[in-house]
């Protein structure tokens, strides 16, 4: 059975997201004795999973920093589960019962062909935020997570995370004791710009998006550092890549949508209907987030979904009906 890999560069790291769909990182440090005694247990499921279904992978925190700062693994060692190229799941510190948990997760995916839970749109344990409309799936897998860009965002927070299948860790109802981070957060203003591209055409029904500041803040001279959720947010569709910012302020959006404080639910997501026919062919799409719904200098995404069809067409009866519907 094949050692786990020994990840040398980023790029070679990307690569391997690329071609395996699912994969397992151990980050790891020489100097931490807890790598030293956790490492057996991965050298284990090694034995156990054999590729090309899953490739397994060591990541040493010290000579590859950047991807240690990608992933947001700052205590070593850690682990971590990809499908598709996004956060599937993690597991924290030398933790054997943890790594068994992640390797029966990992045995089922493997089992059943690499989908199940991999793919959110067919039946699988994928969280989301919002009920899906009628007829439709979240297509979110059909992102190429490889190809993400956000503009303006905070270094501590990684674009990726934004696509992750996991629940939102504000959505605990325990307190986390983690410094981990699993949101995005604009930078030096409220403005966001994210470029998605999608590894297949896609049609898109409606956009949902997730956020949730904390709300129990009482310090008026914490406004400005309190994120708030978006409320304007303009989409461009088909574009080979990131706009800039004044470059979007200056085209006509193919959509532009204000969200109020009703949109939200209770699970602090947006279910934003998009007008279906200018979302038919989609092969890209920039999210510009415009402003927020407050005073502070910060935006915060918690998740993104995408709601629509891939690789399926409809009937012609049924495209007719949605163009006609009001306000097309």
């Amino acid at each position: 059975m094949a050692k786990p890999v020994e990840i040398r560069s980023k790029d070679h790291f990307d690569t391997v997201l690329r071609e395996s769909r699912v994969v397992v990182a151990y980050f790891y440090s020489n100097g931490s004795i807890e790598s030293k005694n956790i490492a057996p247990y991965y050298d284990e499921l090694s034995k156990l999973i054999s590729k090309p279904k899953a490739t397994l992978v060591k990541i040493n925190t010290e000579a590859q920093r950047p991807l240690a700062a990608e992933f947001a693994v700052t205590t070593p060692p850690t682990f971590i589960l990809f499908r598709d190229g996004a956060i599937a799941d993690k597991v924290k510190g030398a933790n054997p019962h943890g790594l068994l948990s992640l390797i029966e997760k990992l045995s089922k995916d493997v089992e059943s062909g690499g989908e199940g839970s991999i793919r959110a749109g067919s039946g699988g344990l994928a969280w989301r935020g919002a009920d899906l409309p009628r007829g439709y799936t979240d297509i979110s897998d059909v992102v190429d997570v490889r190809g993400l860009e956000l503009l303006n965002a905070d270094t501590d927070f990684s674009v990726r995370t934004l696509f992750s299948k996991s629940k939102p860790s504000a959505l605990d109802k325990s307190p986390s004791t983690s410094d981990e981070k699993d949101w995005v957060e604009s930078d030096t203003d409220e403005q966001l710009l994210l470029f998605v591209p999608f590894n297949s055409a896609t049609k898109l029904h409606t956009l949902q998006l997730t956020s949730l500041p904390p709300m129990d803040n009482n310090d008026e001279d914490d406004d400005e550092e309190t994120p708030m959720r978006p409320k304007t947010i303009k989409l461009f569709t088909n574009r080979p890549h990131n706009l800039g910012f004044d470059e979007a302020d200056d085209i006509n959006p193919t959509q532009t949508i204000e969200i109020g404080e009703a949109d939200w639910n209770s699970n602090g997501t947006a279910n934003l209907p998009l007008r279906f026919v200018r979302f038919q062919n989609i092969s890209s799409l920039v999210i510009f987030v415009v402003d927020g719904d407050g005073d502070s200098d910060k935006v915060r995404l918690d998740r993104v979904r995408l709601i629509g069809e891939s690789g399926e067409k409809r009937e012609m009866g049924k495209l007719e009906k949605i163009g006609d519907e009001p306000g097309e």
